[in-house]
C-alpha cells in the first residue's frame, strides 16, 4: 500500500522533463499511439497554445494602438517621433496580419478591440503625460483604419 501511494505521487515525465515529454508526445502523435499519450497534459498545452494566440493578438493590438494615438495627439513630439512611429505601426500592423490567417483570431480582435483600446489610451496617457480630454474615450479607428497600410491618423 505503501509502494502504491508513492508511486501516486512521483512526479510525471511532464513534470520532470518538460521538453522530454514534448518530444516524446511528437512521437507517439506521429506513431498514432494514442494510448500512451498523456492526454491530460496535451490537452492542457493545446489550450495553453490557443491562450497564447489570442494573448499575442491582443498585445500586438494594444502597441499598434498606442502608436496609432501617439502619432495623432503627441503633437509636440510629432516631428521628432513620427518616422519611428510609423515603422512601429507597419509592424504591429504586419505581426496582426500574420496572425490575421486564422478568421478566429480576426474575430477576436474585432471583440476585444474596445477593451484593448481602454489600456492603449491609458498607457498613451502615462507616456505622454497629457491630459486624457485629449485622447478619445472610445476608441476612433475604425478595423479598416488600423489595418490600412496607408492611414496614419492626422
Amino acid at each position: 500500500m505503501t509502494t502504491e501511494i508513492l508511486k501516486s505521487v512521483e512526479p510525471t515525465l511532464y513534470e520532470k522533463d518538460y521538453y522530454l515529454w514534448v518530444e516524446t508526445t511528437i512521437k507517439q502523435l506521429e506513431n498514432k499511439d494514442i494510448e500512451s499519450l498523456d492526454w491530460l497534459h496535451l490537452a492542457e498545452e493545446i489550450e495553453a497554445l490557443g491562450n497564447e494566440q489570442r494573448r499575442k493578438v491582443e498585445s500586438y493590438l494594444k502597441q499598434l494602438l498606442i502608436h496609432l494615438l501617439l502619432y495623432r495627439y503627441w503633437e509636440t513630439e510629432k516631428e521628432n517621433c513620427q518616422r519611428g512611429w510609423q515603422i512601429e505601426i507597419t509592424n504591429f500592423r504586419d505581426e496582426l496580419e500574420f496572425s490575421f490567417r486564422s478568421k478566429t483570431l480576426y474575430n477576436y480582435f474585432i471583440s476585444c478591440l474596445d477593451a484593448v483600446y481602454i489600456k492603449a489610451r491609458r498607457q498613451a496617457i502615462q507616456k505622454t503625460g497629457l491630459s486624457p480630454e485629449i485622447f478619445p474615450e472610445q476608441c476612433a479607428f475604425t478595423p479598416e483604419d488600423i489595418f490600412n497600410s496607408e492611414y496614419f491618423p492626422e
